[in-house]
C-alpha cells in the first residue's frame, strides 16, 4: 500500500489522538476507507509525518496568502503523487488548511512522535524550504514560518543556518555553512561534521524512522548537496 493510500484512507487516524489524527480521521470517514490495523503495519510513522508535513504545508501556504502553481508542481513532483490520488491529496490539503487547529499544533504533535528523532524533524523543515524556495524566492512570512516551526521542534539557530543555506544552491551557498562549519574549522573538525550529516542524513535511515520512501528523493538531494559543500572545502585543502 503507497503512502498515499494510507493517509488518504485515514487508517492510521484511529489509534492517533490530536489534530493530526483528526485529519487522518476525517479523511478515513470522507472516504470511508475499510483499511486494518494490519493493513497499515509499520506505515504508521510514514502515515504521521506524511499526514504532519501536509499540514505544515498547507498552513505555510496561508503564510503568504497564496499557493503558487510552481509550488503544487514541485509538491507533485518531488513526492510522487499518483494522478489518480491527486485530487484526493487536494482534498486533504483543503481540509487542513481550513481546520480550526493552528499550525503550532501540528508543529507540536510532529515534535512529540519524533523528538527522539532529530534528523526527521529537521527533514520536515528541509521538506517546507523545498515547497517554499519552489518559485526561487522565499517570501519573508515563510520565513518568519519556518523559523517558528524550526523552534516548536528545538532546532537551533546553527543548525536552522545550515538547512536554509543549502537551498540557496550549489552556486551561491556558502560550502562551510552548508556543513555547520566556519573557514577556520580543522581538517579534522570538517571530516567529522561531513560524516555526522551523511550518517544522519541517510534516505535508508530516515525510511527506518518514519520517513516515507515515496518522499526520500529530496533527502537524495540534500545528500548531494553535503557532498557538493564537502568536494568545495576538501578539495583546496588538499585532504584525502
Amino acid at each position: 500500500m503507497s503512502i498515499w493510500s494510507t493517509v488518504l484512507g485515514g487508517a492510521a487516524g484511529f489509534a492517533l489522538g490530536g489534530p493530526i489524527g483528526a485529519l487522518l480521521g476525517g479523511a478515513a470517514a470522507h472516504y470511508a476507507s475499510k483499511a486494518s490495523r494490519r493493513q497499515i503495519g509499520n506505515t504508521a510513522q510514514e502515515a504521521v509525518f506524511a499526514a504532519g508535513f501536509i499540514a505544515l504545508c498547507a498552513k505555510m501556504a496561508k503564510a503568504d496568502g497564496v499557493v503558487t502553481r510552481d509550488e503544487i508542481n514541485v509538491f507533485k513532483k518531488a513526492f510522487h503523487v499518483p494522478p489518480k490520488e491527486a485530487k484526493k491529496v487536494g482534498w486533504f490539503f483543503d481540509m487542513a488548511k481550513k481546520e480550526v487547529a493552528g499550525y503550532e499544533a501540528y508543529a507540536t504533535q510532529l515534535y512529540r512522535q519524533f523528538h527522539n528523532q532529530p534528523a526527521v524533524l529537521e527533514q520536515v523543515i528541509d521538506l517546507l524550504f523545498h515547497i517554499a524556495m519552489a518559485n526561487g524566492v522565499m517570501h519573508p512570512a515563510e520565513m518568519d514560518y519556518l523559523l517558528d516551526v524550526a523552534r516548536i521542534f528545538h532546532i537551533n539557530e546553527k543548525d536552522f543556518a545550515r538547512i536554509r543555506e543549502r537551498h540557496l544552491g550549489p552556486d551561491q551557498s556558502d560550502p562551510y555553512k552548508v556543513l555547520g562549519l566556519n573557514p577556520d574549522s580543522t581538517d579534522k573538525q570538517i571530516k567529522s561534521a561531513y560524516r555526522k550529516l551523511i550518517k544522519e542524513n541517510h534516505p535508508d535511515l530516515l525510511m527506518a524512522q518514519g520517513v516515507p520512501k515515496e518522499l526520500i528523493d529530496v533527502a537524495n538531494e540534500k545528500l548531494a548537496a553535503i557532498n557538493n559543500a564537502y568536494d568545495k572545502i576538501s578539495k583546496p585543502r588538499g585532504m584525502k
